[in-house]
């Protein structure tokens, strides 16, 4: 009887296993071998292996890649020995023409070595866009995050293969209510630091695919940095020229980041706002025939969440509950994707979607007018300036709106003016998370969540972005360069080396 995977997009087909061992040479070799078998590779969907307890000792520190992919599930190892470990012990003979594409495994054989027993045969046949999964008298225990020293794995072939599996994080009771918990899902562990990789890989990857976006073809978008930064890594690991429109209040550092990835950053008026960058990319795409991203409206940016954020969530928390996923909204397509999975795989789940009580769009009822695209035709009336950067444009983006029409959220939290800030602040210095203003304000409106729900309750909090992206913006404006008196006391409690202010 056929059953769904629930870590999986694949099918599996259990064959038995042969009656005589496999020949240990042919193994060895295989392992070896110049088809570069990929081993220990988890697909996006699949679970990291379990929430971390914090962000150090016991958690995060360990095993950042050279490179891996992402395909062979996670095995039990405990049947393992450390000489099968370092012979690799599984072969996988496969052939793949792209991530998106459909991928041919040959028979995955997986011997242990030293052991009389051959633990089994598997013949895998992986179609993405299969909507019958074949499973799975296969054993498939999560394993155990890795000791530090043991490696990430094989070397990836490319950045854009380090995308997804971010980690979770618990959030102390420094912070999270009693009796509550609360996970971070710590976005900022994809390679440019921000859950917008995720978006530009799929852009990319989908306009590839069908042809929109043709060899040498230049790329322009509208962002407020997040995005442009992630589509520049794309185009600069695929050799595409990068055009990013941003508006004038945006950090500096996003600007530069851009820079420093080969892109072309054209700064439009702070008077335009974000309709305004959005029709200059729209005007320069037009006039020199580039490809435009059109964050806001396509569909490939709500379907990669759905994809891969969603199963990532539920499989790292398949031995718990999940009574809350909360997260703001920029485009709107983490809301839409993991929101729409939520309520197909997760019924249980309540959807929070939070939103700058200066800029409630949403809670104002009022439609944004738009263009034959989909793109805003006019900035929302409803919008005023807001510190959370990344967050509300003015405007409702279609993506945000499609996810609206389906009335994926329970609850509407806004947040109220400075509480995105100092959250940001107070994750730093009591959990050590490093987050951006609306990861702040995503964690605060956790934090409320967690305050009125039930004894016991477990939420997951949403953080965008890293907060070394926001040095100029109001996050760090109480954050001083030079040496306050305090630690002017502390250098001169010895007398060496003590760099004394000079007056003006």
């Amino acid at each position: 009887m056929a059953q769904t995977s629930p870590t999986c997009r694949g099918k599996f087909k259990v064959v038995a296993p042969p009656s005589t061992p496999p020949d240990r040479e042919a193994v060895g070799n295989a392992l070896v071998s110049a088809s570069s078998p990929r081993v220990r590779r988890m697909g996006r969907e699949d679970p990291y292996t379990r929430p971390f307890p914090n962000i150090g000792r016991d958690g995060l520190l360990r095993n950042t890649p050279t490179a891996a992919g992402e395909i062979e599930d996670h095995f039990d190892a405990r049947a393992c020995t450390r000489t099968t470990r370092t012979l690799q012990q599984i072969k996988h003979n496969y052939e793949s023409q792209s991530r998106n594409t459909t991928m041919k495994f040959c028979a995955l054989n997986i011997a242990v070595l030293g052991v009389t027993s051959l633990v089994g045969t598997v013949s895998a046949f992986v179609a993405p866009s299969s909507s019958s999964v074949v499973s799975t008298q296969l054993r498939r225990t999560a394993l155990p995050v890795k000791a530090r020293g043991e490696g990430y794995g094989p070397p990836l072939d490319n950045i854009s293969e380090a995308v997804g599996n971010t980690p979770m994080v618990k959030v102390s009771d420094r912070i999270c209510p009693e009796g509550r918990t609360i996970y971070a899902k710590c976005e900022y562990f994809n390679p440019l630091s921000s859950v917008k990789d995720r978006l530009a890989l799929s852009i990319i990857e989908s306009a590839e695919k069908d042809g929109s976006l043709k060899p040498g073809q230049t790329v322009i978008e509208a962002t407020s940095g997040n995005t442009g930064i992630a589509v520049a890594m794309m185009c600069a690991q695929r050799g595409y020229p990068c055009v990013i429109t941003m508006a004038e209040p945006f950090s500096v550092e996003r600007r530069k980041l851009m820079r420093m990835l080969g892109a072309k950053v054209i700064v439009t008026p702070k008077a335009g706002k974000g309709t305004g960058m959005v029709e200059k990319a729209a005007e320069l795409a037009e006039k020199h025939g580039w490809f435009l991203c059109h964050q806001f409206e396509t569909e490939a940016n709500w379907k990669f969440h759905y994809e891969t954020t969603g199963p990532e969530i539920c499989n790292d928390l398949k031995d718990s509950k999940l009574d809350y996923w909360v997260t703001g909204y920029g485009t709107g397509g983490t809301f839409h994707g993991v929101g729409k999975y939520m309520k197909e795989n997760s019924p249980g789940t309540k959807v929070i979607l939070a939103e700058p009580g200066a800029a409630n769009l949403i809670g104002s009822g009022i439609k944004t007018e738009r263009k034959d695209d989909g793109s805003p035709a006019s900035s929302h009336p409803a919008f005023a300036a807001h510190p959370i950067q990344g967050w509300t444009p003015d405007f409702i983006p279609l993506v945000l709106e499609k996810g609206l029409d389906q009335t994926l959220q329970d609850e509407i939290v806004e947040i109220p003016d400075g509480a995105a800030v100092a959250m940001s602040q107070s994750l730093a210095r009591n959990e050590g998370l490093l987050t951006g203003i609306s990861g702040g304000a995503t964690m605060w409106a956790a934090v409320e969540t967690a305050k009125k729900a039930p004894e016991g309750s477990v939420i997951v909090a949403m953080l965008p972005d890293t907060g070394e992206r926001y040095l100029s913006t109001p996050l760090f404006a109480s954050i001083a360069a030079d040496m306050n008196e305090e630690e002017l006391e502390i250098a001169r409690s010895t007398p060496s080396f003590i760099l004394e202010p000079v007056e003006a």
